[in-house]
């Protein structure tokens, strides 16, 4: 689905994004790991639109997306969320997910005017979908709650929640169990894992949780240095002996010798 090559992204003398090249396969949930600073969200900011690359192109289904603004690639399917929930807090869960679907008729003030039965029926159609996201995520307890007043876990939920109101074909999760109890957790694994299996979603995922990489993804990616470092199942980048030392540090490399039966 998706096809990175030759990616470049540099700012000043600091090369971010160092030369990748990448596919994303329609149907999989990709894991993308590797230390900080080792250029991993920098590459989804300019796969997503909010970065224009130095050089190299992105490709969607085919087609030449590079430099292409967030709200255009939106309209073509690709979503993204991101490490700190970007939630409208003074609205309700459920308005938050009714906020998501573009070219609405009710915001344009003519329609409001003349065509109120439109603005009616399609609000109703929003409102069909926002309960069916709600349902799914099992969240209908906090459905009328503030988003504001959610957990950083609910939160996150809820991120996951407004990506499933437009019609995505690729969804991108930066960082999607960062400060998420390992319950809320577990959580968003089953609702990620059921949204590919059941509803066909494609997924790439940063994320620094091994355990959560290894339940969800193949194949996972390794990035270091800006560059692509491994490619492989989430055994083979964990048993990668150049992976474990140079970046993953020895607490991954303890975990691996654990799972083999040698002392750590």
């Amino acid at each position: 689905m998706i096809k990175v090559k030759n990616l470049k992204m540099h700012f000043g003398g600091i090369h971010a994004v160092d030369d990748v090249s990448l596919s994303l396969e329609t149907g999989r949930i990709t894991g993308l790991i590797g230390p900080n600073g080792a250029g991993k969200t920098t590459l989804f900011n300019v796969i997503a639109g909010h970065y224009k690359p130095t050089a190299g192109h992105v490709f969607l289904d085919g087609e030449d997306i590079t430099g292409l603004a967030p709200h255009q690639l939106f309209a073509k399917g690709m979503l993204r969320t991101f490490q700190i929930a970007h939630e409208f807090s003074t609205l309700t869960v459920r308005e938050n997910l009714m906020m998501v679907p573009g070219d609405q008729s009710g915001e344009r003030l003519m329609d409001a005017w003349l065509r109120p039965g439109q603005v009616r029926a399609e609000e109703e159609r929003v409102r069909a979908k926002a309960e069916d996201v709600i349902a799914f995520l099992e969240i209908s307890h906090v459905a009328d709650e503030l988003a504001g007043n959610l957990s950083g876990g609910q939160k996150k939920l809820l991120e996951l929640g407004r990506t499933m109101m437009t019609d995505a074909k690729i969804v991108f999760l930066d960082e999607v169990g960062a400060g998420v109890n390992r319950t809320l957790l577990n959580t968003l694994g089953d609702a990620i894992i059921r949204l590919n299996k059941e509803r066909g979603y494609t997924f790439c995922m940063i994320e620094h949780d091994m355990d959560f990489i290894e339940r969800l993804c193949d194949p996972v990616i390794v990035m270091a240095e800006g560059r692509v470092l491994a490619q492989g199942t989430a055994a083979e980048v964990i048993a990668n002996e150049h992976v474990i030392e140079a970046y993953l540090g020895r607490g991954l490399k303890n975990k691996t010798e654990n799972k083999t039966g040698a002392k750590a």
